[in-house]
Order: C-alpha cells, then sequence, then structure tokens
C-alpha cells in the first residue's frame, strides 16, 4: 500500500503546477522534436532523434511521479490550530545552547527540505526531534556532529 505524503499548501500547489508544466508544455514539444528528428532520416545515427527520445522518457517519468505523488498527497491545514506544539508545517525558532544562536526552522516533506532557506524535512534527526515538543522544552538531537540541544523559543504556523 503507498504511503501517504503529507505536504504544505504551497508544495502541492507547486507540484501541481510542475506536473501542469510537463503535460501541456514539455510534453507537446518533445513530441514535436521527435517529429521533426524523425523527419531527418536515418534514425540510426541521428542524435537529434536519440535526444529527444530520452527527453520524453525523462518528462513521462516525472508525469508519472507526480501523479502518484499528488494521488497521495493531503494538505496540512494549520489554520485552525492554536500554534502551542510543533507539527509538520510549523515555523520554529530554536536556540541552540552549544553555538549560543538563535536558529529558525520550518518544518516540510522531504521534497521541499532546503537547508539554506531553514526548511528541514520531518523526517531529518532535528525535524523529528521537533515535532510534538512545546514553547520552552528544550530538545536533545543527535547529528552527525555530535548531540545538539535546542531550546524551543517560538512556534508559528504560517
Amino acid at each position: 500500500m503507498s504511503q501517504s505524503v503529507p505536504l504544505t499548501k504551497e508544495s502541492y500547489e507547486a507540484l501541481q503546477e510542475d506536473l501542469r508544466r510537463l503535460i501541456k508544455e514539455e510534453r507537446p514539444k518533445v513530441i514535436q522534436d521527435i517529429a521533426e528528428a524523425r523527419a531527418h532520416g536515418d534514425l540510426s545515427e541521428n542524435a537529434e532523434y536519440d535526444a529527444a527520445k530520452n527527453r520524453q522518457g525523462f518528462i513521462e517519468g516525472r508525469i508519472l511521479e507526480l501523479s502518484d505523488k499528488l494521488a497521495r498527497a493531503y494538505v496540512v491545514d494549520l489554520s485552525n490550530l492554536k500554534p502551542d506544539k510543533v507539527v509538520f508545517g510549523a515555523t520554529v525558532t530554536v536556540y541552540d545552547t552549544s553555538t549560543d544562536e538563535e536558529i529558525t526552522y520550518k518544518i516540510v516533506g522531504e521534497d521541499e527540505a532546503d537547508i539554506k532557506l531553514g526548511k528541514i524535512s520531518c523526517t531529518s534527526p532535528v525535524g523529528k526531534a521537533l515535532i510534538g515538543h512545546k514553547l520552552d522544552d528544550t530538545v536533545k538531537v543527535s547529528v552527525p556532529s555530535g548531540l545538539k540541544e535546542y531550546e524551543i523559543l517560538e512556534i508559528r504556523y504560517e
């Protein structure tokens, strides 16, 4: 059985747009590219044809992947929740006791994670450790660089 995929509203909409673009724009273009390359004659040594066919395979694979993910997806709606606990989709500001720094993370799905943007996966060590905790909780997390200790300073649902 396929596993459900939690997504933020932004991620769900971005995946829908990606799928729309692939189906409505990329797929027709690559079909046209294949037809044009086929018109050049001998397919056995036709690099344009090979490249277009490879691109078509990539596009069709991505369409299947996105369709499957969207079919299993559910959007996590935080609008009716009181921001008193870290959950998927929450933005959390923590105090790192070892570096004396405040860090803000948004807990997102694996596909959305981008540490440069402060987005961490709900399946990452830090994400898993923070989920379920409340304001002022101290959370210990084992990371590749050792043991980290965070104090939760703020929880927001945006």
